[in-house]
């Protein structure tokens, strides 16, 4: 699913208001003119709508300067606006791993994440059946990701590698308690695709999404 798909399907059942989250969400920063181009609208109405997620506490502007003449304005998501992606049961799972941790110890939250490693390597593996390029199998696991929550995208870069996005973790703190989850989720990735896959963006190291460079 390429990025554009990924918002055209959602904004068919959303409010302006949404999709705007939506596009902040999975394109960062914007300026109320790009917007209102995506959107098919006006600039000024998009300013608008931004004005009332501002007071609402779900987006803030920023002004860049651009050189000669008055600085650019910017609108981006607050936590608050990231927060209307939910984390999937954040606060129990958060619970339940601090349990394991103190209870059973490092080497029981080690193997719990082993094994969820194994089957989800396994569940990939699966839908992998039949894809015989890299290309195939990025797009299956980008439904597979995007299923699970994680509004995945990929493209082609210019030196021929990929670039797989994920512009939410709905596992977020799960991972920020024990950062194994991500760790393993990049050797999932690898052996899925059959691919070299490195990490360049990171949401726990305070990016907007994490992103993976992919090579053969």
């Amino acid at each position: 699913m390429s990025r554009k798909d990924l918002e055209n399907s959602e904004s068919a059942k959303q409010s302006v208001a949404e999709r705007l989250l939506m596009l902040l969400k999975t394109r960062g920063e914007l300026q109320a003119s790009d917007a209102g181009k995506i959107l098919g609208t006006t600039g000024e109405a998009m300013r608008q709508q931004f004005v009332k997620l501002a007071k609402e506490g779900l987006v803030e502007s920023k002004a860049v300067s651009q050189g000669v003449g008055r600085p650019a304005q910017y609108w981006l998501l607050t936590p608050e606006g990231h927060a209307r992606f939910p984390d999937t049961h954040a606060s129990l799972t958060v619970q339940l791993l601090r349990m394991i941790r103190s209870s059973l110890g490092e080497a029981a939250l080690d193997q719990l994440i082993s094994t969820r490693e194994t089957e989800t390597l396994e569940n990939y593996r699966r839908a992998m059946v039949g894809a015989e390029t890299l290309e195939e199998r990025l797009q299956r696991l980008v439904t597979l990701r995007t299923g699970e929550g994680y509004m995945a995208s990929w493209e082609k870069q210019e030196d021929e590698s990929y670039l797989l996005v994920e512009n939410h973790c709905p596992i977020c703190a799960a991972a920020a308690t024990c950062q194994g989850f991500c760790r393993a989720e990049r050797e999932v990735f690898s052996q899925t695709l059959g691919a070299n896959v490195e990490r360049t963006e990171h949401i726990l190291q305070g990016a907007r999404r994490c992103a993976y460079r992919i090579w053969l």
